[in-house]
């Protein structure tokens, strides 16, 4: 699996403010306690003092020593102990694409294709241009009639998906049936429902997809995409524990905004479904 670069290390230096050799605000006393009592790791253990007793040197070393399974676990319990702080602080941030750049890390190191392109100095982020030309298309779609906007809506999330390293398949047709699309995540095949209406989607359309879906491939999946978002009763009535999961257009926005990688929107919507069988709950409510 890949290991932590040392450009990597800079990005969390700024992450986890560790100049001067903190921690964010972590005591050393409250840093072993954290480790001990949230990882089950003795963060004062000789091994990862070798280049220093900084709470900044003894975490880069022991980063740089474990394997990237382990690197992972930690950087996300601290990612997670960063948000609660600040949320409960309201510290403005100051990294520049914090979020989207994290997220990028965690999943070179779990071994996933990239989804955005990250050009050195660490500090430029991903490819903003190809963000920014997606955000510009989803404004423009709400000028478009409403005939032409469907296709038009299909094409941007074939775009939106190859940005981010998906393999979508555009819309295709099967007897009595149209396909609105398909894409790869995670070695899974999800089909693709993609609709712009002025009203939101209720239950008897959340039916029609799950029904296709059902009627293919046991492993096949499927995202039902309502950029007016679904009614509260639709969701209510279609029930849990189904093969799909629902995207409105807040949710694209808000990937496209904060520089969110797909995949790790998507699979935060598929663990939280899996944890609670609802099909949707906001990517900003994941994310938070």
């Amino acid at each position: 699996m890949p290991r932590i670069k040392m450009l990597d290390m800079m990005l969390l230096d700024e992450l986890f403010e560790m100049g001067g050799g903190y921690v964010l605000n972590f005591s050393d006393r409250t840093m072993s306690s954290f480790f001990a009592s949230e990882l089950n790791i003795d963060i004062d253990d000789p091994i990862y003092r070798k280049d220093g007793t900084s709470k900044a040197k003894r975490l880069r070393c022991f980063l740089q020593t474990v394997d990237a399974q382990e690197a992972v676990r930690v950087l996300r319990a601290l990612w997670e102990y960063r948000q609660a702080i600040r949320a409960q602080n309201a510290v403005e941030e100051k990294v520049v694409n914090a979020e989207g750049r994290y997220l990028e890390l965690i999943g070179r190191l779990l071994g996933k294709p990239a989804t955005v392109v990250v050009s050195p100095p660490p500090k430029a982020g991903p490819d903003r241009t190809r963000l920014a030309t997606l955000r510009d298309k989803l404004i423009a779609l709400a000028h478009i009639p409403p005939h032409p906007r469907g296709t038009a809506f299909e094409g941007f999330l074939k775009d939106l998906f190859d940005a981010h390293g998906l393999k979508p398949r555009a819309a295709f047709r099967l007897v009595g049936e149209q396909i609105d699309g398909s894409f790869d995540l995670d070695n899974e095949t999800y089909l693709l429902e993609a609709k712009w209406h002025n009203e939101r989607i209720g239950v008897e359309q959340l039916h029609t997809f799950h029904g296709k879906v059902e009627q293919k491939a046991a492993w096949s999946r499927g995202l039902f995409v309502s950029h007016s978002g679904f009614t509260a009763e639709g969701l209510q009535a279609f029930g849990r524990g189904k093969k799909i999961i629902c995207m409105d257009g807040l949710d694209m926005w808000t990937i496209l905004e904060r520089e969110i990688p797909l995949h790790e929107a998507l699979e935060r919507k598929i663990r939280r479904a899996a944890e609670t069988g609802s099909p949707y709950i906001a990517i900003a409510e994941l994310f938070n």
